[in-house]
This record gives C-alpha cells, sequence and structure tokens, in this order.
C-alpha cells in the first residue's frame, strides 16, 4: 500500500489545558523491526488523554508532580492510546500477510513478555499514539479483527476503557451468580464494567446520576443507583444481603463508605479517582471479613486477547456518544471533559 511521506498530527508540547493540542503535519513515524505501521481510522478519547496533558499523574516520591502516566513526558508527544485501523506497511520479522488486515493496537506497554505481564507505559504517554494518520505499533500487540462486525468506531472504543474493565473484573474474580457494584457507570469504563459484567451472568448494580440513568439501565444494569440520593441506603435496598465484587472508578468517600457492604471474602477493586485520591475507611472491615481492596492498572496481555475474542463476536456493543473530526482534537477534549456525555467519544483523522 502507498504511504506518504507526512501525515496530520495533533500533539502536545508541554502540559496545560486543550490549548496545548496542537495540530501539525510532521513526517509518518519509521518503521523499526518488529513493528506494524496502522493507518488510523478511528482513535478513541479516555480519561488518560486528559490527566497526562494536564500532567496529572504525579511521581511516587512526588504526588504533585506534573507528570505522564508513568513519569516525565517526551516532548512533543502525540496522544491517543485507542486505535482501529489497517496495517499499511510492516517492519523486518514481520510477516507480510498482515499487510491490508483490520486491527485493533493494544495499548500498553509491558514490563515483561508474558501473559500476565503488568502496564508500565500506554501509547500516547510513554509513546506515540493515535491522534495522527498513521502510528507505529509492535507487532505483537496489534490483533487481527478483520471479522469483526463492530465499526471502527466501536472498536477504537475498547482498548483502554474495556481493556481496563476487563483487568477490573478478572483481578476481582468476579463468578456467575455474584453481586457486582459498578461505580461511575455512565463513563466509558463503567458502561463496559455493566456490559461485561452482565454478560458474565452476574447481577449488576451500578451508580449513575440521574439524566443517564436509562441509558446504563439499557446497557444492561439490573439496578441502578441515583448518585444524587443516599447511595450506601440505596444499595442496601437493592442487596441487603451485600455485594461480592465492588468494580470503582470513583474511589474518594465511596470507598470508606461502601467497604462495609461487602460480603464475606468481598473484593473491591479500583481503577481510578474521579471521586479523589485521598480515601479513609476502617480496616476492621478488611481483616475482620477477609475483604480485599485491589488496585487494577488496565489488562494484562492475556486480559486483551480475551477483550479481542470478544470483539470478533461482538459480544460487547460500546457505545459511540459523539465523533469528531482529528483537527478538534481539544474541542472533543473538553466534551469529554464536561462529563455530559454516556459513552466513548471518538475522532477520525
Amino acid at each position: 500500500m502507498s504511504v506518504s511521506d507526512s501525515m496530520r498530527a495533533v500533539r502536545i508540547t508541554r502540559h496545560g489545558g486543550p490549548e496545548v493540542l496542537e495540530p501539525t503535519t510532521v513526517a509518518v513515524p519509521t518503521l523499526q523491526a518488529e513493528e506494524v505501521l496502522v493507518q488510523v481510522g478511528a482513535v478513541a478519547l479516555n480519561n488518560t488523554d486528559l490527566w497526562t496533558r494536564e500532567g496529572a499523574y504525579g511521581r511516587p516520591d512526588d504526588p504533585k508532580a506534573l507528570s505522564g502516566w508513568r513519569g516525565p513526558i517526551d516532548f512533543p508527544r502525540i496522544q491517543g492510546a485507542d486505535v482501529a485501523g489497517r496495517v499499511v506497511a510492516v517492519g523486518a520479522g514481520v510477516r507480510g500477510s498482515l499487510v491490508g488486515r483490520r486491527v485493533v493496537v493494544d495499548p500498553a506497554i509491558y514490563d515483561t513478555e508474558g501473559p500476565d505481564a503488568n502496564p508500565v507505559g500506554l501509547m500516547g504517554s510513554e509513546r506515540d499514539g493515535g491522534y495522527a494518520e498513521y502510528v507505529t505499533a509492535p507487532a505483537n500487540r496489534v490483533h487481527d479483527v478483520t471479522e469483526s462486525p463492530l465499526t471502527d468506531d466501536q472498536l477504537a472504543a475498547l482498548p483502554t476503557a474495556y481493556g481496563t474493565a476487563l483487568g477490573m473484573i478478572e483481578r476481582g474474580r468476579l463468578r456467575r451468580g455474584e453481586t457486582a457494584l459498578v461505580s461511575g457507570a455512565s463513563g466509558g469504563v463503567g458502561l463496559a464494567l455493566v456490559q461485561i459484567a452482565r454478560a458474565r451472568g452476574t447481577r449488576v448494580i451500578a451508580i449513575s446520576s440521574g439524566p443517564k440513568i436509562d441509558a446504563v439501565r439499557e446497557a444492561g444494569a439490573h439496578e441502578v443507583v441515583d448518585r444524587a440520593g443516599d447511595i450506601t441506603e440505596q444499595i442496601r435496598a437493592f442487596a441487603p444481603e451485600g455485594i461480592d465484587v465492588a468494580l470503582d472508578v470513583v474511589a474518594g468517600d465511596l470507598v470508606g463508605e461502601g467497604l462495609p457492604l461487602l460480603r464475606e471474602g468481598g473484593r473491591w477493586v479500583i481503577a481510578g479517582a474521579l471521586g479523589g485520591y485521598g480515601v479513609t475507611f476502617d480496616v476492621r472491615r478488611l481483616y475482620l471479613h477477609n475483604a480485599q481492596v485491589i488496585g487494577s492498572a488496565m489488562h494484562t496481555p492475556a486480559h486483551f486477547e480475551l477483550l479481542m475474542d470478544l470483539a470478533r463476536r461482538a459480544e460487547v456493543q460500546p457505545v459511540i456518544a459523539a465523533a469528531f473530526p482529528l483537527d478538534q482534537a481539544a474541542q472533543a477534549q473538553e466534551e469529554l471533559s464536561r462529563r455530559g456525555h454516556v459513552g466513548k467519544i471518538v475522532m477520525h483523522p
């Protein structure tokens, strides 16, 4: 396939607000050995885009330091972790039959090569991402989804949100017949949690705001808690015997208030902190009831393989809230930050 020498892209040259997103023309990235070049069909937005742009992640030695997902950003950086598209070229050591195939890129940078490796970096933060017409990726991190009936927009919605959701569900050992609590249920990860947990045969109690309750219920939640009311009392009413697994992207006060709602041996899985980073709880609720608090950052390679199997069979149906052209990246991120939508926001190069 013919590929031009230059491409349109949006990059950041420093941390800051939406104004630091810079539409530009740059060289198409050079293929290295064991890499493929993907023409981007759609790129989805995530909270990681906002927090990386703002430098909001901090560092273990300095929580207030400006930082990308796992450390200082090597500017300029092209953002965008979630890419669906087609392979247009391959580097040395990669089979040529991949050219022309429709793929989803696993955006994680792992600490080892094994199936249970931990993510220690992210495309769009620690390496250039998909806010561009083309992006390179390791060949072993692109997954052939040519036969999937999902659209490019839906496929692009999967990697970070659904990967994070599946990682939470796997690490929380959620089993058929259990009761799961999902916080932040109208967001990208929240809707993914609702859909995947429902598909696993669990009873899903979701927390959402009033205007979005119907959409969350339509995604598969059995019961929806209105966060404008007394959250713990509503959960108790829906699950008087308690919950088995909390799948939490909110944290903050919810952790301390919600831990007493866990059944014996319950698991509280945290993958975000939309409600605040500081958490206080009664530690007796853990050791007296054999409960666990589990941190979950994205997914492992094995989790991502499971996700791609779901995508090929269209067993999950990502909801697309809005689509923007690439040169409106700043507007798209502002829309994401307002949190008035349900589902995922995508961009088209």
